[in-house]
C-alpha cells in the first residue's frame, strides 16, 4: 500500500481554480466554497499532503511557486481523466454517431474547439463532419445538425451568430491600384458572392472575378499570394491577410446570419448535446 496520502479531486479542483482565478476568494466562487474553506483546503494540501509550498502570497493575489506549477499540470490531467471515467461509465447511452454538416470555413475556424471539448466529455461518440456549401447542405436529409449561412430575412433554425462580411487582402496589396480589381470568391451558389458583386457595381468599381473555389483554404491561398481581394466573414480573417476598410475605397458589406438546423427525424441525447457545444462554440 502506498505510504502517501491521496489527492482528493475536490482539493485539486479548488487548486486549479485558484491558479486560474488568481486568488482564493474568486476561486471559492467558482467551486462554490467560502474563502475560509478554500484556505483550509490549501493549508492541508501544502502542509499535510504534499509538504511543499505551492503559493506565493502578495496581499489578496497569489502566484504559483515552481512546485505549484508542476502540480497544476498534474491536477489538470487528473481531473480530465476523472471526467472521462465518469462520462464513459456513468453515461453509457452517450455512444453512437452524430453527423454534422458545415461549410468548410466554419470547420476551419470553429470546429477544432467545439470537437475537442465534445470529445473530452463524450469520448465514445463518433462524429462525422460533412463539408459543403450552405445551399448544398440544406438539400441533404442525412445530417443530424447543419450549420449554414443565411441572408437576413431568410433565417431558418437557431441563430448562432451574426457577422459582417469584410473585404480582405494580403499585406501590401493596394486595391486602388488594381483596375479591374481582381476578386477571389466562392462558387456561384453562394449568396455572399452576389452581395459582393452588387456592392462593387453599386459603387462603380471596375472588377473582375479572377478566381473561384468552393474551398476557403484555396481562396485564402490565392489572397495570401497577393493575387486578389476577397470578401469573407470577419472572424475568418487571420494570418497574413488584413481587413480592408471604406477608407480604401471599398463599400461596406451586409451582415450574414450563421444558423444551426436540427434534423427532427434523428434527434437524440447525442445530437442535443452536440448542438449545445456548437451553440457555445459560436458565441
Amino acid at each position: 500500500m502506498s505510504q502517501y496520502q491521496s489527492l482528493d479531486a475536490d482539493v485539486l479542483r479548488t487548486f486549479v481554480a485558484i491558479a486560474e482565478q488568481g486568488g482564493f476568494t474568486r476561486a471559492g466562487e467558482v467551486v462554490n466554497r467560502t474563502q475560509s474553506a478554500v484556505s483550509m483546503q490549501m493549508k492541508r494540501l501544502e502542509e499535510d499532503i504534499l509538504q511543499r509550498q505551492l503559493f506565493e502570497r502578495d496581499g489578496r493575489q497569489v502566484r504559483l511557486t515552481a512546485e505549484g506549477q508542476v502540480l497544476l499540470g498534474y491536477a489538470r490531467r487528473i481531473l480530465k481523466l476523472q471526467g472521462e471515467v465518469f462520462n464513459t461509465l456513468r453515461m453509457p447511452h452517450m455512444v453512437g454517431v452524430v453527423r454534422i454538416g458545415t461549410p468548410d470555413d466554419y470547420a476551419m475556424r470553429f470546429l477544432p474547439t467545439i470537437l475537442s471539448s465534445f470529445a473530452q466529455a463524450y469520448p465514445l461518440v463518433q462524429v462525422e463532419v460533412h463539408c459543403d456549401s450552405s445551399k448544398q447542405l440544406m438539400l441533404r436529409q442525412d445530417l443530424d445538425l447543419t450549420i449554414v449561412t443565411r441572408e437576413p430575412g431568410n433565417e431558418i433554425g437557431q441563430l448562432l451568430r451574426q457577422e459582417r462580411l469584410v473585404w480582405a487582402a494580403a499585406e501590401g496589396f493596394c486595391p486602388q491600384e488594381q483596375r479591374p480589381m481582381p476578386v477571389a470568391l466562392f462558387n456561384t451558389d453562394c449568396f455572399c458572392r452576389a452581395w459582393t458583386c452588387n456592392a462593387l457595381e453599386a459603387q462603380g468599381i471596375d472588377y473582375r472575378i479572377a478566381y473561384t473555389s468552393p474551398s476557403l483554404a484555396a481562396i485564402f491561398a490565392i489572397v495570401t499570394a497577393g493575387l486578389a481581394v476577397t470578401a469573407q466573414l470577419q472572424s475568418l480573417i487571420g494570418g497574413n491577410i488584413r481587413i480592408l476598410g471604406e477608407h480604401e475605397g471599398l463599400p461596406q458589406l451586409p451582415v450574414a446570419n450563421v444558423m444551426l438546423l436540427r434534423n427532427t427525424q434523428s434527434q437524440s441525447p447525442i445530437t442535443d448535446c452536440m448542438a449545445d457545444y456548437i451553440i457555445e462554440g459560436f458565441k
